[in-house]
């Protein structure tokens, strides 16, 4: 796969791993559209990128705002090479102590904003008859997710998507993957929930509770490489690193012992917080 002069569009790319996709892409000759919801973190990452990227402030709950970004990106280039749907946030805590507020904001971003990304990209690329659409989902959208459900509900709706999608597409010279990663090594371990959300008192530590559950973080910038290399070989769903692999096997022969793992990182979490200074 040449990715010297692909035109790229990445949703959350401001922090994370869409820094990290946008900084990798354009470090091999793309043109990368740098799109997040903070347009000032946008613009810093593309001009880290250099003078092939473009940035745009962009919320992805917005259809029409995102279709109008990917056609920019397509008209400047004659085409639309990649779509990466990165955007995403995570809300934790017990389910019994959140409100609709709370899955009507992750439904809205990581949900339909992955939606009205496919929406605006994949009639161009089924017109051009090529293109790569590929959705960010996690490991959790793969297996439980317990203290984070809002999250992994609408992860396993990524992948749902991804993998129905992708059988449409084939035939019709457009590739779809669904990368689910474990828990990587971004800032995202370490921020709360939305401030403009009620708070939840059960909210764990991120860091601390994924660590439990799929081991020890892992560096963003192997896995954009490991990434970028399963996108080459056209991989429908891309789990990584090595041991979240493992994991996802270890759940289809053996439910019972991930249930079992699960049910003791939460009864953690809740020793954790009963701990916690009143």
């Amino acid at each position: 796969m040449k990715w010297s002069g692909a035109s790229v569009f990445i949703t959350g790319g401001g922090s994370g791993i869409g820094r990290a996709l946008s900084l990798e892409l354009s470090r091999r000759g793309a043109h990368v559209m740098v799109t997040d919801i903070n347009g000032d973190a946008a613009r810093a990452v593309a001009s880290e990128c250099g003078p092939r990227a473009s940035s745009v402030t962009l919320d992805v709950r917005d259809a029409s705002a995102v279709a109008s970004a990917i056609n920019t990106l397509a008209d400047l280039h004659g085409r639309l090479d990649f779509v990466f749907n990165n955007a995403g946030l995570g809300v934790g805590g017990e389910v019994q102590d959140m409100v609709v507020a709370h899955w009507d904001r992750v439904i809205d971003v990581n949900i339909r904003g992955v939606v009205h990304g496919v929406a605006a990209a994949y009639p161009r690329m089924v017109a051009q008859r090529s293109g790569h659409i590929v959705n960010v989902a996690s490991l959790a959208g793969l297996g439980p997710s317990p203290m984070l459900a809002p999250y992994g509900m609408s992860k396993h709706a990524i992948v749902g998507l991804s993998t129905s999608l992708r059988i449409e597409a084939a035939a019709l010279g457009v590739r779809v993957s669904v990368l689910c990663p474990a828990a990587i090594e971004t800032p995202l371990l370490d921020i709360d929930n939305p401030k403009d959300l009620p708070s939840v008192a059960s909210q764990p530590d991120l860091r601390r509770l994924l660590t439990r559950l799929a081991g020890k973080p892992y560096p963003l910038d192997a896995m954009v490489r490991e990434a970028l290399s399963a996108i080459e070989k056209n991989k429908g769903i891309i789990v990584i690193p090595r041991k979240a692999r493992l994991l996802w096997r270890l759940g289809r022969v053996a439910p019972a012992l991930v249930e079992k793992a699960c049910r003791d990182a939460v009864a953690g979490e809740r020793r954790a917080r009963s701990k916690r200074p009143a």
